[in-house]
């Protein structure tokens, strides 16, 4: 599953190398997505490439190569001149402890703060056995 930027980004570059046949810079990219930076298409660019959906050819400038879309498309490629606007992915959002109940959910487990270590040299942390923490269960995973 692909964020929405992630999306966004894929399809950008599908449609620049349909149309143009070479990569977007990473200049162009940045103000397709209305980012502040070039890092964060940096960092799309990598989560991309380790989903498969894109392969970057190292040692080559603006090498990138798409190597498959997302299921559900509502593209560039029959909107081709108009502004960007892609489909919203949508996933599955179910609550991973189905079982929790809301009673159980205001539920908490208190769990012991042992203590402070400091920074800098390594010593063995001073054991507080009067603080507690209270956590909530729905934080708590299952084991």
């Amino acid at each position: 599953m692909l964020t929405r930027k992630q999306h966004e980004l894929l399809i950008y570059v599908d449609y620049h190398l349909r149309t143009t046949g070479f990569s977007p810079s990473f200049e162009e990219m940045k103000d397709a997505l209305n980012l502040r930076s070039k890092s964060g298409i940096h960092r799309l660019i990598s989560a991309l490439e380790e989903r498969g959906f894109l392969r970057r050819h190292h040692h080559r400038a603006r090498a990138l190569e798409v190597l498959r879309l997302p299921e559900k498309t509502g593209d560039m490629r029959e909107a081709e001149g108009t502004a960007f606007a892609p489909t919203v992915i949508h996933g599955d959002f179910t609550n991973r402890l189905a079982g929790v109940t809301a009673a159980s959910e205001a539920a908490a487990v208190q769990l012991p703060l042992y203590g402070r270590i400091a920074a800098g040299q390594p010593i063995e942390a001073l054991r507080d056995t009067g603080t507690v923490i209270e956590v909530p269960l729905a934080m708590l995973g299952t084991v």
